[in-house]
């Protein structure tokens, strides 16, 4: 769209479920830029909200607005990855993306290069006519291949969590309207349920000893944790597995470095944070949205310039630095229990109140605020994240302390 020409190398090779199957309502805004909402909602779910369920007291179900604002979708999608992936793939090849059917071969770069590709990928290339692209840009997801080639060390998050998935018939989801995705705190971790088109995701995320004594593959493993919780199992009783279960570790890490000389990483290739509040594939699209608005919106002459490149890098990766920053934080409210004790107190402010004005307003406002900062609208804002801690720390009374909600690690 820029004019730049891009060579894509993909093997092909994909694992047939991958993690970010929800949406938020920021991904509806880049899929929009894109060009390809409309043929998303052929093969995609309406995403109204999200609800999470205590294993003891109240649930809390958040809907998006009634009405978009600031050009906000006030909707989100939950997508069957395989197609969304073969749909940005398509789009790209539609606007002029050359798509190569191999891996890419990388080394060690010379000539002002930190990276490159090696002379047995650019003999096998002809459209690269013997020359190394101005840019090589790392999507490669959690194999983080720049970075292992060029020894990037990355900053690991201090839980040791395993997640297996699979996608099921017949097993029920509680929700409030058709499309809402449900996060369930269970005994030891917690759980997710994602309504896709004849079917429904069910991932559990679990610390790694607490898996080990459900069995010993990943099936087994899966099965068992859902007959055991007492909110998965009676959901669960009549359903039938349709795919195989996929295993995912490691759920938060921040690379050091994020681009050098001649190169940048997006996506998972990056960073990443934990699921829990659907931040993956918009983290992942909005990277590259940050690329494309503060480097080559300045141009195609800014393949040639380092010094403009570098600086363009650098305000990317500060943007990113902290989005990753801020999703941490407000995930830590809902593993530690204050997002359920805060809702808790401000439901029980509003049924004593007897409808008393001020007291409605208040509550109003602060759920407005943590809609707008799970649905990534408002994630970074500081007036938001301020209220939130002030909320939290000193409105909460009379209700279940936030140990009581916290999701639990660690084998039993």
């Amino acid at each position: 769209m820029r004019g730049v020409r891009c060579l894509v190398f993909d093997d092909d090779e994909r694992p047939g479920l991958l993690v970010g199957e929800s949406l938020l309502p920021t991904v509806v805004t880049l899929m929009r830029k894109l060009g390809i909402e409309e043929r998303a909602k052929g093969f995609c779910h309406p995403k109204p909200g999200v609800a999470f369920l205590p294993r003891e007291g109240r649930r809390i179900d958040f809907f998006f607005p009634e009405k978009e604002r600031e050009g906000l979708p006030n909707y989100a999608y939950n997508v069957p990855r395989p197609e969304f992936d073969r749909l940005l793939r398509e789009r790209a090849e539609e606007l002029g993306a050359v798509f190569v059917r191999r891996r890419a071969g990388l080394e060690r770069g010379d000539g002002g290069r930190e990276i490159q590709l090696d002379a047995a990928t650019l003999d096998a290339t002809p459209e690269l006519g013997g020359l190394h692209p101005k840019l090589l840009v790392d999507s490669t997801g959690r194999a983080r291949t720049f970075s292992k080639v060029l020894g990037i060390s990355a900053k690991r998050g201090g839980r040791n969590d395993v997640a297996y998935f699979a996608h099921y018939e017949g097993f029920s989801v509680p929700t409030e309207r058709p499309g809402q995705v449900v996060i369930t705190t269970l005994e030891r971790g917690w759980s997710w349920r994602i309504p896709l088109p004849g079917r429904l995701s069910v991932g559990v995320v679990v610390d790694k000893d607490a898996a080990r004594p459900h069995g010993a593959t990943a099936e087994e493993r899966l099965e068992s944790i859902i007959d055991r919780e007492p909110l998965l199992r009676e959901d669960g009783a009549g359903r039938r597995r349709l795919t195989d279960v996929m295993t995912y570790t490691n759920y938060q890490l921040i690379s050091d470095r994020g681009h050098g000389a001649g190169w940048v990483a997006l996506g998972d290739a990056f960073g990443f944070v934990d699921p829990m509040l659907s931040p993956g594939l918009f983290m992942a699209m909005l990277s590259a949205d940050l690329l494309d608005r503060r480097v080559f919106g300045r141009g195609v002459g800014v393949l040639d310039d380092a010094v403009a490149m570098r600086r363009g890098c650098e305000k990317v990766f500060g943007e990113l630095d902290d989005w990753h920053r801020s999703w941490s934080e407000l995930i830590e409210y809902f593993y530690d229990g204050r997002i359920h004790s805060l809702y808790e107190s401000g439901a029980q402010l509003r049924e004593k109140s007897g409808g008393f004005p001020l007291a409605v307003m208040m509550e109003r406002h602060l759920s407005k605020q943590i809609t707008g900062l799970v649905s990534g609208a408002k994630t970074r804002s500081s007036y938001g994240k301020r209220l939130l801690k002030l909320s939290a720390r000193h409105l909460v009374w009379g209700v279940r302390a936030p140990e009581e909600y916290a999701v639990l690690a660690g084998a039993r």
